[in-house]
């Protein structure tokens, strides 16, 4: 026996300690430009409708063609 102290070592090597971070660190970039992406859109949408006009909420309402209503005898 050796009085000198075992050293911990790690199951894992480094190279799989070092791709797993990595993938843990894209992973995490990812969900935060898709929450990104997600809030661009919904302040755009919100950015666009705040700008509609009140004429802008009768803009497809048209006056009907006559012969849609049929001859009438």
């Amino acid at each position: 026996m050796s009085t000198e102290p075992e050293s911990i070592t790690s199951e894992e090597p480094e190279s799989e300690n070092k791709a797993l971070r990595a993938i843990g660190w894209f992973s995490v970039g990812m969900a935060v430009a898709s929450i990104g992406i997600y809030l661009g859109y919904e302040l755009r949408c919100m950015y666009k409708w705040r700008k509609r006009s009140p004429y802008d909420f009768y803009s497809r309402a048209e006056a009907r063609p006559a012969n849609e209503f049929g001859v009438g005898i």
